[in-house]
């Protein structure tokens, strides 16, 4: 079988390779020149666990090449980016339609099409659809559609790609019979069968039950803050509940999905769907709670009440940019959004993230170099054991604001450490 994947980021570079790991031909399709030359060099453009390794295998096999331009093939996967539209949050589309219309010149009777990227419900069927039926095709019987969204963490994808249960969605049963036995290549988890529809509002209502539960989470963080109680203990607490399960709060929501896609179910629907529109604001006013406590801490913890910048001229010192932890990924990250609060209020800044090469950021050290607070906006593994003997030295106020809650305490009375707990 050959498998033609549009889109070589997050989700088409693992899918692709494991494809290729497991026999196929494949062809991975990027309009990224940089991308494919470095793909075909075997070099990563992404950061993601045994990804590389699977890349060489493949490569080695000659099993896997990237290129510009699909080819014909058995099969055509279509992962490509969905953001919102600007204008009234719904899914643009205009990426998905783009490549649906680069593959027509390829396709050929029996193939079959996979949608993979987020969509709105009824995408499929209403503008997919209509793409291929003009070229010529039939939908369920000389071509076969489904839209089969991926459910996977960062940092765990390969794993997960193989191992998690697996939606179908076809335009006809057999469009759902086609899709599900490309995925019998390599998925070991459940493929449950649907329709296209369901498949697409299946895909956006998980991203939104989690972006809805960290809101709750979000917003229960403001309250004890304005009350004074302690947010991490009542979460403890409350989760010894057989059926509690309050989620973690922290700076805000990243990701290509928890950010974006609860929009998708809105746009379609903002008379009804107002809890999801309310989660959305609460997640996205958390960057904005982040800065104006760490104002408030910075108050605290001078000598004087009089305009902090202007007197004490704080530097900031930014520890992780990325969403996920121990990744490279900033999609919709809300450190960068910190980061431009900051700058708005011309802080000084310093920027450090172990897992992003930028050459604004800086080492550890020229980070806190003279910082009056440190703020830890992602959870990497490298920030739950500070240099607390270094930090001492090269800090102008050794203190740490962790939003992400997983620094841990040395008991220093000379390093105070400030999390949504003890705000």
């Amino acid at each position: 079988m050959k498998v033609c994947i549009i889109g070589q980021g997050y989700i088409g570079l693992p899918t692709a390779v494991l494809f290729a790991d497991n026999g196929c031909e494949v062809v991975g399709v990027d309009i990224n020149p940089n991308i494919i030359s470095s793909l075909n060099s075997c070099e990563l453009h992404i950061e993601e666990p045994g990804l590389k390794e699977k890349l060489e295998l493949a490569i080695n096999n000659k099993r896997y090449s990237a290129s510009l331009n699909p080819q014909k093939s058995d099969v055509f996967i279509i992962t490509v980016p969905t953001p919102n539209n600007i204008e009234d949050l719904s899914c643009d589309l205009s990426y998905v339609i783009s490549a649906c219309e680069s593959i027509i010149p390829c396709l050929g009777k029996g193939n079959t099409v996979i949608i993979e990227s987020t969509i709105a419900p009824m995408s499929t069927n209403k503008i997919i659809k209509p793409i291929f039926e003009k070229a010529g095709f039939e939908i369920g019987k000389d071509l076969y559609l489904a839209h089969c969204p991926e459910r996977v963490l960062p940092g765990k994808i390969i794993e997960e790609l193989i191992n998690n249960d697996r939606i179908v969605g076809g335009i006809t049963l057999q469009c759902s019979n086609k899709a599900a036995e490309v995925y019998e290549t390599f998925v070991k988890g459940k493929i449950m069968k649907t329709e296209a529809k369901t498949a697409e509002m299946s895909k956006c209502m998980e991203n939104t039950f989690r972006d809805v539960n960290i809101a709750l989470a979000n917003e229960l963080t403001k309250i004890c803050s304005k009350i004074g109680v302690n947010t991490l203990d009542v979460i403890e607490l409350a989760n010894k509940h057989p059926r509690v399960n309050i989620h973690s709060p922290g700076p805000g929501v990243g990701g290509h999905c928890l950010a974006i896609d609860p929009y998708f179910i809105y746009s379609l629907a903002p008379d009804e769907a107002k809890m999801i529109k309310l989660a959305r604001n609460t997640n996205n006013s958390m960057p904005r709670f982040v800065v104006d406590k760490t104002k408030e801490i910075l108050k605290d913890n001078s000598t004087t009440n009089t305009n902090i910048k202007q007197i004490k001229n704080p530097k900031i010192a930014i520890l992780g940019v990325s969403y996920k932890g121990n990744t490279g990924d900033t999609r919709e990250s809300p450190a960068l959004t910190c980061i431009e609060l900051f700058k708005k209020e011309d802080f000084e800044i310093g920027i450090h993230d172990p897992h992003i090469n930028d050459e604004n950021y800086c080492s550890f050290e020229e980070c806190i170099e003279n910082a009056s607070i440190c703020i830890v906006l992602s959870d990497h593994e490298e920030f739950k054991n500070l240099d607390y003997d270094l930090m001492k030295e090269k800090m102008r106020n050794p203190i740490v604001f962790d939003t992400k809650n997983i620094v841990k305490n040395n008991n220093s009375k000379d390093l105070k450490i400030i999390n949504y707990g003890n705000l």
